[in-house]
This record gives structure tokens, C-alpha cells and sequence, in this order.
């Protein structure tokens, strides 16, 4: 789950597939993506126009059933689009700045229940 570019999975916060359209802006740039798993520290945006690592970014996004999120994160890493379809999953991971306790409570509460949807068994 980060980001399929084969790292080892240390992530000190439970993170959940997901597939959310984000808007990720800075002061020059517009890119409206897709989010493929979050966790309350950070994101992974879903591109094939990743920004570079360190920029800032403005991001909006609204999980199924909550009030729209809008905050700041820092691109920590890229996986870089490669020729031949030899990424299947290009795009950046992020970390969140400047969270607010309330956003962060939010987004804990948004994970948390995509978790136990997702574990609960169908009888």
C-alpha cells in the first residue's frame, strides 16, 4: 500500500486504500488527481505530473460521507512515470503540514471507519 513502488512497509500510522479525486494546487501549478491511500500523517496522489520533492501544495478533498478536507502537505517522495508501463502506479507521496487538531481528528475518524467497513465479515 505505498504507492506500489515496492518500499517496506514502516509507516508508523494505519493507511487505507482508497480512491478520492483531489485538487492539489500551488502557486503556479493546478493538478486535479486522484488519491489512492491516506493515513492521518499523509497521502498518496495517484499522477502522472508528480511534483518534485519538497514543494508544498494546497490540497481539497472529500471522503464519501464527510465535510471536505482542505489542507497543505510536502511531497516526500516520487515514483516517476517509466516507459513501457513499467510503473503501474506513478505519482507522489505526501505528508501533511500544518494539520489542525480537528483535521486530524476528522481524518482519523474517516480511516478508522473505511477499516472496520473493510473488516467487518458479509454473512
Amino acid at each position: 500500500m505505498g504507492g506500489g513502488d515496492g518500499r517496506d512497509e514502516k509507516r508508523a500510522a494505519l493507511r487505507v486504500d482508497v480512491e478520492w479525486p483531489v485538487d492539489c494546487e500551488t502557486e503556479d501549478t493546478f493538478l486535479f488527481a486522484a488519491i489512492t491511500n491516506v493515513s492521518q500523517l499523509g497521502i498518496f496522489v495517484c499522477t502522472e505530473e508528480p511534483l518534485e520533492v519538497g514543494r508544498v501544495i494546497s490540497l481539497k478533498f472529500s471522503p464519501p460521507e464527510s465535510e471536505t478536507f482542505v489542507m497543505r502537505g510536502r511531497v516526500q517522495w516520487v515514483n516517476k512515470v517509466r516507459a513501457f508501463g513499467e510503473n503501474p502506479n506513478p505519482g507522489m507521496g505526501l505528508v501533511f503540514t500544518d494539520l489542525t487538531p480537528e483535521d486530524r481528528e476528522r481524518l482519523v475518524a474517516v480511516i478508522r471507519t473505511i477499516a472496520y467497513v473493510r473488516d467487518t465479515p458479509v454473512n
